[in-house]
């Protein structure tokens, strides 16, 4: 399958057959993220694997937004421990999403893999992020999909663009409040190229209405389709 094939396929599967003819300044955005992961990157292991959450509200429905749990979320437990082929491909994914926040001038963008949790249950968790701390697993189920657009994407594998969250809200769209300044938001699939099925998510966040123009999502693509040779 060639590079184009490659992407309108993914564009097809995904939902967004509305950038076929942005195929070209895709293939172009996912050249330059590759250039970008040869780029040094001097971070500490407890950078990489621990990061700040903030509480959860009690029905589990938002997030705390200025509430910080006092324990740090700890990707090790469910990545099967700190060792070197995590820790590479945890510094390639926090490239990723630095030259994604550069590049479309998003205000959060995170990168999330399908796992199963220590309790066994199936979640969506945050590999690698930029901008303020948010929940660090999304539980994969079809009643939490109603009010969390990532866990929608992540069950559906159907990408979800978002112009204005009040709007969508009105319209009986379910949206997961991590940043009530957040106006904007797209949410892609990010697809296993052997069988089909979602491995993870890209979300991406703007406090501006109608922010994901073409071009931006367009890198947010490209960044899906690089990040599925990355995921630990």
């Amino acid at each position: 399958m060639t590079s184009e094939e490659r992407i309108r396929s993914y564009l097809f599967k995904s939902g967004l057959d509305a950038l076929a003819d942005y195929v070209p300044v895709i293939e172009k955005s996912i050249h330059d993220f590759i250039a970008q992961l040869s780029t040094p990157m001097d971070v500490s292991n407890d950078a990489l694997y621990r990061y700040e959450v903030p509480l959860i509200s009690e029905d589990g429905s938002c997030s705390l937004i200025d509430e910080m749990d006092p324990v740090p979320y700890d990707l090790a437990s469910i990545l099967g421990g700190e060792n070197d082929a995590n820790t590479r491909k945890l510094k390639l994914l926090n490239i990723m999403v630095t030259r994604a926040t550069m590049v479309t001038g998003a205000d959060w963008v995170g990168i999330y893999q399908r796992r199963i949790n220590p309790v066994g249950n199936p979640v969506l968790v945050k590999l690698a992020y930029r901008g303020r701390p948010s929940r660090a697993e999304f539980p994969l189920n079809a009643e939490f999909a109603k009010g969390s657009t990532n866990s929608k994407v992540g069950l559906s594998g159907q990408a979800t663009l978002i112009d204005d969250v009040a709007v969508y809200k009105a319209e009986g769209g379910g949206f997961y409040v991590c940043d009530d300044a957040v106006q904007s938001e797209i949410c892609v699939p990010i697809f296993d190229p052997a069988d089909g099925k979602v491995l993870g998510i890209i979300d991406a966040e703007a406090s501006p209405k109608a922010f994901f123009n073409a071009d931006r999502q367009s890198s947010i693509v490209a960044m899906a389709l690089v990040t599925i040779a990355l995921l630990p």
